[in-house]
């Protein structure tokens, strides 16, 4: 099992950041990819953005050219930053971690941090 504690959330203005942060608890296995997805009221849960273990990195359209995701594999932790944001990207903002271990591949979610953004 690995906990994922999310932190970083908070009420901000548009334009602008916040940082997020995703630590994942260690049990001996390294982790595949980091990934955040993010849920407003009403709205499906989508991708925001996803980094391998190898840095190869994805970003949902609404992240392009204003977020930020990189990980420190040392600290078992992942990060969003996240610039210029609109009262769009209010959600819950979730971590995920994809684990390969000899019992096959887990998914692992945090319990979501809130960011709120005012107009």
């Amino acid at each position: 099992q690995v906990q994922l504690v999310e932190s970083g959330g908070g009420l901000v203005q548009a334009g602008g950041s916040l940082r997020l942060s995703c630590a994942a608890s260690n049990n001996g296995f390294s982790i595949t990819s980091f990934s955040w997805y993010r849920q407003a009221p009403g709205k499906q849960r989508e991708l925001v953005a996803s980094i391998s273990s190898g840095d190869m990195i994805m970003y949902g359209d609404s992240a392009k050219g204003r977020f930020v995701i990189s990980r420190d594999s040392a600290k078992n932790s992942a990060y969003l930053q996240m610039r210029n944001l609109k009262p769009e990207d209010t959600a819950v903002y979730y971590c995920n971690a994809f684990q390969i271990t000899d019992a096959g591949g887990h998914n692992y979610w945090g319990q979501g941090t809130q960011v709120t953004v005012s107009s």
